[in-house]
């Protein structure tokens, strides 16, 4: 063949590239993925259930998927755009070996097959559920520790050396701090003002099990370091959005979705009210009045009202306050000065139905009365405590909704009974639950009037049907999940979440099927959220103690598995 042949048949296969490059780059992300690959181990190979994050370079918004059960891994472009991106993982057990970080590039699908070593460090690895189940000891003796991860987790307590005598004092010591502490932020109650009096009792018994669970006499744990399984199936099949707040000492604690699709959030450890742009990943945060200087700091409870204004509880403040989102301006309500004490709590609000009868309901956490605010007098009646006929003892309720009419149930929180009081009447009702000491903790009313409700106590959901005045329970697999809050969606499924395990929970009540979506990282969730305007339903969670808001979406269609294809 000539020199000019050679060159004619170069330049025309060039050609025959140039112009079919474009086809190519579009056939390779026909799927519409922007980042897949696969993830292994010397000890396991391929991996299911693992966790795999990626977070563009100078940006706030972290995207998650889970591996299916041959490893593999996907990205939909709609979730990554063209940029640098780190990468990590969350499979405990397992440390990343590599890669670290890709290249997403426009119009392709980028590749990255990590590898995955034994964790040097397995116990940071553990989250509260499997510190629980590692430690020895009675599940008696286990629960007392449920009431010990709001301000830090419990690696906390297994890492320390306090013997017997030192936890007594610890004990004591942490009941000076108000709930929305933590190691970083701690804030000490007015006015000498102890929680949980009721851990001032005889606790010998108590410091000497927890000694038994650290390092006081020895530089090793005794005991095996157990762990939960990955996720399988379904619970893979799951995108998680997370969003770092600008504020590394934030706790957002409620997390509530307006009809814009705008996030809100309060702050358990500021005076905050957050807005959160899920699109941008921009935060912006506006300040609460303080109402009582020396006191600790902090809003618990945030809910919308009919006209999707915000309002917030603002404990130890001794109020509650409305965000008018128009104007962006807040009005407070401070309680009476006859009900102000060191040890006043406005940890609930309930406005959901305020425009029944003009009334906003709200507890006192220091003698556990009930109140509602009339919003046009801006003056409080205060309806006093509510007696459980035969239990000599008042109810001493958490989470306070509303049902259609503005009735109010009563979650009682320090054992088993849900509560109810009638608006007009104030007749009150108790209705003990099938699991004794359930402890029923946050709930919400669905649009048959029934309340569905977390039991802590239980590690289970329930509801209560106003109908037939009965109650029915479903248990979470997990143990130690100790559910915080329970809603239901639009399809009938409750959602719920854990302080412990860090899996969010979706229950379909009919069959009993229950799917538990791991999360990126250790978390302390508390109150739960469900976008009932997309399809499928959209999950959000403030992550208490990492500064940050998770989005949770099922997948419904097998994207991994058409990308492998």
């Amino acid at each position: 063949m000539s020199k000019m042949a050679i060159l004619a048949a170069i330049a025309m296969v060039a050609l025959g590239a140039f112009l079919l490059a474009p086809r190519l780059a579009r056939a390779a992300n026909s799927s519409g993925v922007a980042l897949s690959g696969q993830v292994s181990s010397e000890k396991e190979a391929a991996m299911e259930g693992v966790v795999v994050g990626a977070k563009k370079d100078g940006s706030t918004i972290t995207v998650d998927v889970v591996t299916d059960a041959s490893g593999r891994f996907s990205f939909p472009s709609s979730k990554l755009g063209p940029g640098q991106y780190s990468l990590k993982i969350r499979a405990v057990g397992y440390e990343m070996d590599g890669p670290k970080s890709v290249e997403v590039a426009a119009g392709t699908t980028a590749t990255a097959d990590i590898k995955l070593r034994a964790a040097k460090n397995l116990a940071a690895q553990l989250n509260n559920a499997e510190w629980l189940m590692s430690m020895p000891g009675t599940d008696a003796q286990k629960k007392f520790l449920l009431d010990c991860t709001g301000c830090h987790s419990l690696e906390r307590i297994a890492r320390s050396t306090h013997t017997a005598d030192e936890f007594l004092a610890v004990i004591q010591r942490m009941s000076l701090y108000a709930q929305g502490s933590s190691p970083a932020h701690p804030q000490l109650l007015a006015g000498g003002a102890a929680r949980d009096p009721g851990r001032r009792g005889n606790l010998q018994g108590v410091a000497e099990w927890l000694a038994t669970t650290n390092l006081s006499t020895t530089e090793r744990w005794d005991y095996p370091l157990k762990t939960l399984p990955r996720p399988k199936g379904k619970a893979g099949r799951v995108i998680v959005t997370e969003y770092d707040l600008p504020r590394k000492v934030a706790q957002p604690h409620d997390v509530v979705v307006d009809s814009t699709g705008t996030v809100w959030y309060s702050d358990f450890a500021d005076e905050f009210i957050g807005k959160l742009d899920p699109k941008t990943g921009e935060a912006t945060e506006y300040p609460i009045p303080l109402l009582k200087q020396g006191f600790p700091k902090g809003s618990l409870e945030l809910q919308l009202d009919q006209d999707e204004n915000l309002w917030l509880a603002m404990m130890y403040q001794g109020g509650i306050a409305k965000f008018d989102r128009k104007t962006e301006k807040v009005q407070a309500f401070p309680l009476p000065k006859e009900l102000q004490k060191d040890h006043t709590q406005e940890s609930m609000v309930m406005p959901s139905y305020s425009h029944v009868d003009g009334k906003v309901w709200t507890n006192n956490q220091d003698d556990h009365s009930i109140l509602r605010l009339d919003v046009k007098t801006g003056t409080y009646e205060n309806l006093g405590t509510f007696a459980i006929a035969g239990a000599g003892r008042n109810i001493n309720a958490y989470g306070i909704p509303a049902n259609h009419e503005n009735d109010l149930y009563l979650l009682d929180f320090a054992a088993d009974n849900i509560g109810r009081i009638d608006a007009k009447t104030k007749e009150f009702k108790v209705y003990p639950t099938p699991t004794r000491d359930s402890r029923p903790r946050r709930g919400m009313v669905d649009a048959q009037d029934r309340l569905w409700f977390a039991e802590y106590g239980a590690n289970a959901v329930g509801m209560f049907d106003p109908k037939t005045e009965k109650i029915q329970e479903w248990k979470v697999p997990t143990p130690w999940s100790a559910p915080y809050q329970a809603i239901v969606d639009k399809n009938g499924d409750v959602w719920t979440a854990s302080m412990f395990t860090d899996r969010v929970v979706r229950l379909n009540p009919s069959s009993g099927e229950v799917t538990e979506y791991l999360l990126p990282q250790q978390t302390n969730v508390r109150r739960v959220f469900v976008d009932n305007s997309t399809t499928p339903v959209t999950f959000w969670v403030g992550n208490n103690h990492g500064a940050s808001i998770m989005k949770l979406e099922p997948i419904e269609e097998d994207v991994q598995s058409r990308a492998a294809k």
